[in-house]
Formats: structure tokens, sequence, C-alpha cells
């Protein structure tokens, strides 16, 4: 490993046990040293996303299975970073300190500094600051990653596409509205009154305030149906498509096709089994998939909604921002 000189000790949110965003407290720990095939960031920016909640209450129980079936195995939350590479491991040849990346930190963001995986994070283009970097990270991949499972990839022409974006105002939803309308299709998006207008700022063609008209009347005309939120039934939204449309189901939480694995179960069977056009999609991410990305966002092409920045010390605040459900887009923690 080859370092710059470096302090012994780090601030980060930290938790104990399962619970609750109040579960979050903050503390110093040992600055973590990268594996050989890792890097150490000194964070600028870390965003937060509803899979965090998840690894913070241990539900759904699935995540236990890799968090901890008791309490959780690692103390520091935060997938989502940005900053500057200030060490690497021995094998790592393609970074350099100095180097300002974004991508997936494998030892969690919430903290002033975090390792990564040397093939999970891309450069950080000149023009984009680490806010929306870190902003981009897991949400803007999320919506690539399910428009291309839709039939959608990116380069596709779009133009006479209907997509409907349940969720539009959330962090994926607010990429995959502009992803599908940058790419030529005709976007409806659906979210709550107050964020009507943000949605339509990001490009939509026709917005639907659930709390007004039901999701159900839109008519059957949509090619793509994008559903972030899954309080409407798979089988209800399958109405609402064309004959050769996809819903594309993608929400942890409980809904009344059940919770996060029974709805991947269920979009499988129906798949498989009934015919229908259900399709699943796992994202990870990748240096050349951010790559992608980031030209994305240097390009303009799309730009993160930025619900809240909090400073690192109100870590707990941020987490249960996004853990209301309620969060405008996107939330980044800065140290």
């Amino acid at each position: 490993m080859t370092t710059r000189t470096l302090p012994t000790t780090m601030k980060a949110i930290v938790q104990t046990r399962y619970g609750e965003a109040d579960v979050l407290t903050s503390a110093s720990l040992p600055l973590p040293a990268p594996e050989p095939d890792h890097v150490l960031i000194r964070v600028e920016a870390a965003a937060l996303n509803p899979a965090d909640v998840f690894y913070v209450r241990g539900v759904p129980r699935m995540v236990r299975l890799d968090g901890g079936l008791r309490r959780p195995k690692s103390s520091v939350r935060g997938h989502d970073v940005a900053g500057e590479v200030v060490a690497v491991g021995d094998r790592v040849q393609h970074w350099r300190r100095g180097d300002r990346v974004f991508g997936e930190a494998a030892s969690g963001s919430l903290a002033e500094y975090a390792t990564a995986a040397a093939d999970r994070i891309a450069r950080i283009p000149a023009s984009v600051g680490a806010v929306d970097a870190a902003a981009s990270a897991m949400a803007a991949l999320a919506a690539r990653d399910g428009l291309d499972a839709a039939g959608m990839p990116a380069g596709t022409d779009a133009s006479g596409m209907r997509v409907l974006v349940i969720g539009a105002s959330g962090g994926i939803g607010s990429f995959a509205v502009q992803m599908a309308k940058s790419a030529g299709a005709h976007v409806t998006g659906v979210c709550s009154t107050r964020n009507v207008d943000t949605v339509r700022a990001l490009g939509a063609d026709a917005v639907l305030d659930y709390t007004r008209e039901a999701v159900t009347d839109l008519p059957a005309w949509f090619d793509v149906i994008f559903d972030n939120v899954g309080a409407v039934p798979m089988e209800s939204l399958h109405a609402l498509t064309t004959p050769t449309g996809v819903v594309l189901p993608n929400s942890g939480l409980d809904g009344p096709d059940g919770g996060a694995l029974m709805r991947v179960v269920r979009t499988h069977a129906r798949r498989l089994l009934l015919r229908r056009r259900y399709r699943g999609f796992v994202s990870t991410p990748s240096t050349a998939k951010l790559e992608a990305i980031a030209r994305l966002l240097a390009d303009g092409a799309v730009t993160p909604l930025i619900d809240e920045v909090l400073p690192l010390a109100r870590g707990s605040e941020a987490m249960a921002r996004v853990a209301s459900g309620h969060a405008r887009g996107k939330v980044v923690v800065t140290p």
C-alpha cells in the first residue's frame, strides 16, 4: 500500500444494533486500510439510498444474511461515495493518489475516509462536483440498468415509446425520467402534489398526482412501466401496458405483492409461467458503467435531483430523511 501522511483516526457515523435512524451515532474510528485491490478515499460527499435504510433496520430480514444476523457486521453505513484517492493497495494499477473518483464504498461512506474496490469506482469529470457525483453512483446506475432490462438500452431511439415512471421524484425515478426523455420517449411521471412541478422540470411530458388520481385510471398505452414504489399490484400495472409492454418492479418496500423477496419471486414466476412481460434486474457497479454515468453528468444529459445536503455530524438526520420516504431526490452528506 502506498500512502502519504494520513491521520490514524477519523470521524464516522456508526451503528452497533439494528433499529431506526436514531441508532446512528457519531464516533471516532481507526482509519480503514485498503486491501490490495482497493483504494482509500478521502470522502468529499456520501449519498444515501433506501438500501442503506434497510441495513440500518435489518429489514427486510434477508439483508441480515449479508449485514449480520443479530447485529451489524459493519458499523459504518453508506454505499455511495465521491472524493479523492489518498492511498492505493499493492495490486491497484489504474488509480493514483490525487485522483478524484466516485462509486461504491466498501467500508461505508458515512465517514471522513472510506475504502472502495478499484473496479467499482470511476473518475469524476472536471465539470462535476462531488455532491452530484455521489448522488449519481447507485441511483443513476439503477435507473440505467432498469431501462436496459426493460428493452431501452443506452443509445436506443425511443421515439414513439411511452414510459411510465412511478416514484418519479425519488432518487432512481428522477434519473429514469431524464434518461427516458433524453432517448426520445414520451414520459409520464407519478408523484405527490408537492413534487409535480419538480417532475415536470425533469422533463416529464405528463405528471400524475397520485393523491388526486389513480394510476390505474391511466390509458393502457405504456411500453415500459418502471415502478419504484410497489404500491400498485403488478397485475394492475400490466393492464396498462401495450401488447408488448414491460412492467419493471423495483421496490424493497412491502406492498400488495409482498415484500422485496416475494416481489422478485412473483416477477420471475409471472414472466416464466404466465408468459407475462415482467422484468427484474440487479444493478451492480463497475468502472465501465460508472464511466458511462460520468459522461451523462458531464454532458448535462442528467442532473441529480438533490433533496438536502447535510454535514456528517447530522448523519442520523440524513438517514431519517431517506427513511421517511418523502425525500425529493437524493440526500447527501458531506464531512
